[in-house]
């Protein structure tokens, strides 16, 4: 896999983005691998009697698709996530389409940090709201 951006590549104002559709199968998977097995996300029986009146998938399934973005993308390989701070504002239903998204808002060249606003959006809603700080890479010599 190619590195992703360097620090001397970035600038203040690029975006990424990515859009995954949520299954309850999805949901699921994450439940087994975190071991989060909340019903709110799980049991359509007991969701039924929540606000939410169905299954959500969890806010932290969200917050991977961030991930992914950063990772993958923006900054991309070779960047090191340091921080992460979210704020779920409204749940993700099974069949929403996700789109997590980055912009870059500061950049630290003196110890190559940049800071990242991220967010997760459902048909143009934000649901997550938040803010992440990578570690870049300088170009080499």
């Amino acid at each position: 896999m190619e590195h992703g951006y360097y620090l001397q590549d970035l600038s203040l104002g690029m975006t990424s983005s990515y859009d995954k559709q949520i299954t309850a199968t999805d949901i699921d998977t994450f439940a087994q691998l975190t071991g989060d097995t909340n019903p709110i996300h799980l049991d359509e029986n007991y969701a039924a009697q929540t606000p939410f009146k169905q299954r959500i998938a969890h806010g932290m399934l969200s917050g991977g698709l961030i991930s992914t973005v950063l990772g993958t993308q923006l900054p991309g390989p070779g960047c090191i996530y340091l921080e992460q701070q979210f704020r779920f504002k409204a749940p993700v239903m099974i069949g929403d389409t996700v789109t997590a998204q980055v912009c870059i808002e500061e950049i630290d060249t003196r110890r190559r940090r940049v800071k990242l606003k991220t967010e997760c959006l459902v048909n143009g809603k934000v649901v997550t709201t938040g803010s992440a700080v990578m570690m870049v890479d300088n170009k080499p010599s």
